[in-house]
C-alpha cells in the first residue's frame, strides 16, 4: 500500500502529524474517520495521485500522529484545533491553498478548515456525514441507537477508555461490521493498521477525547459560527445504505451550511473509499478536477 508515497511526519508546533504523500499536481488533502487512519484511502490515493499532490494524514489522536492527553475542556481535540493542524502541515509542505477531503471526522475537520481557513480551501468534499450542531440538536431514537458511539465515547472518568480497552480488537472489528453494508470489502493490510493503531491506549483516549470536544466546545463553536456559510464548491457524498441516509436529507443538511452543493448518493454503507471505491473515486477526481 502506498508504495510510490513517502512517509512524513510534520512538527506543527504542538503535535507531530504522520502523513503519505505522492503524485503530482494540485494538492489535495485527504483525511480519514473513527476508527481508522490514513490508510483508509489506500484504494483511491494512488489513482489521484496521477494527477494531484496526494496527502493523507493521520489526524491528531489517530494512527501515527501525536496523542496528547486530552485537556479538561477537550479543547486540544477541538475540530478547529485539528484544522489548524492541518493548515500548518500543508504551509510545511509549501501549499497556502488546497482541495480537501474529510471522512466522517476527517469531514468535521474539513468543515471546520472551510469555516476557518476559507482562503486556504479551494474545494472541499465531506464523505457520509451531516453537520455535528444539526445531529446533536435533531438526533432521535433511530439516530442514537446507530450511532450509540457518539454518546458512549463522551462518557467521562476513562469509562469509555477502560471498557474498550478490555478488548480493543472486538470493538474496531465490530464497529467496522455494524457500520458498512458491503462486509468484505477491508483489505487485511488496512484492518492490520487499524487494528494495530486502536490496540494502543492512547489512541483510544484521543479518540474519545475528539467526540468529547464535538459533544462541548465543538457545539460552541459552531453556534456563534452558524451564520457563516462554506464558500468554496462542496461536494457532499453518502452512503445510500447508512444510517444518515435513513434519517435525514444528507444534501439538504448541507445545503444550509454551505453556498453551492454537489451532491451523490452511492449505494454502500458508511465506508465509501473501501465499500465502493470505483464510485467514490470518480466522483472525487471529476469534483476536484474542476
Amino acid at each position: 500500500m502506498f508504495e510510490s508515497f513517502s512517509q512524513i511526519r510534520i512538527d506543527t508546533g504542538e503535535v507531530e502529524i504522520n502523513l503519505r504523500k505522492g503524485g503530482s499536481g494540485p494538492p489535495l488533502l485527504l483525511l480519514h474517520g473513527y476508527p481508522q487512519n490514513h490508510i483508509m484511502w489506500h484504494g483511491l490515493a494512488p489513482v489521484l495521485a496521477q494527477n494531484f499532490t496526494v496527502i493523507c494524514a493521520d489526524l491528531r489522536g489517530y494512527g501515527d500522529s501525536d496523542k496528547p492527553l486530552g485537556a479538561p475542556d477537550h479543547a486540544n481535540y477541538s475540530k478547529r484545533v485539528m484544522a489548524a493542524d492541518m493548515v500548518r502541515v500543508m504551509e510545511h509542505l509549501g501549499y497556502t491553498r488546497f482541495r480537501v477531503a474529510g471522512h466522517d471526522r476527517g469531514g468535521r475537520v474539513a468543515h471546520r478548515l472551510c469555516l476557518d481557513w476559507p482562503y486556504r480551501v479551494e474545494r472541499a468534499a465531506v464523505l457520509d456525514i451531516i453537520p455535528t450542531h444539526k445531529l446533536f440538536t435533531t438526533t432521535n431514537q433511530l439516530v442514537s441507537t446507530g450511532y450509540y458511539h457518539w454518546f458512549f465515547l463522551i462518557q467521562p472518568d476513562g469509562l469509555p477508555e477502560h471498557m474498550i480497552g478490555l478488548d480493543p480488537d472486538y470493538f474496531l472489528k465490530e464497529t467496522l461490521a455494524r457500520w458498512s453494508a458491503l462486509k468484505e470489502n477491508f483489505a487485511p493490510e488496512a484492518l492490520q493498521a487499524y487494528l494495530r493503531s486502536f490496540r494502543d491506549p492512547a489512541c483510544i483516549h484521543a479518540t474519545c477525547e475528539d467526540y468529547r470536544a464535538a459533544a462541548t466546545i465543538d457545539l460552541e463553536h459552531d453556534e456563534a459560527d452558524m451564520a457563516k456559510k462554506i464558500d468554496c464548491p462542496l461536494l457532499v457524498l453518502w452512503g445510500l445504505r447508512g444510517l444518515m441516509h435513513k434519517s435525514y436529507d444528507v444534501p439538504a443538511t448541507w445545503r444550509e451550511r454551505a453556498s453551492d452543493v454537489t451532491a451523490k448518493g452511492i449505494d454502500c454503507g458508511h465506508f465509501l473509499p473501501e465499500e465502493r471505491p470505483l464510485e467514490t473515486l470518480d466522483a472525487l477526481a471529476n469534483f476536484f478536477a474542476e
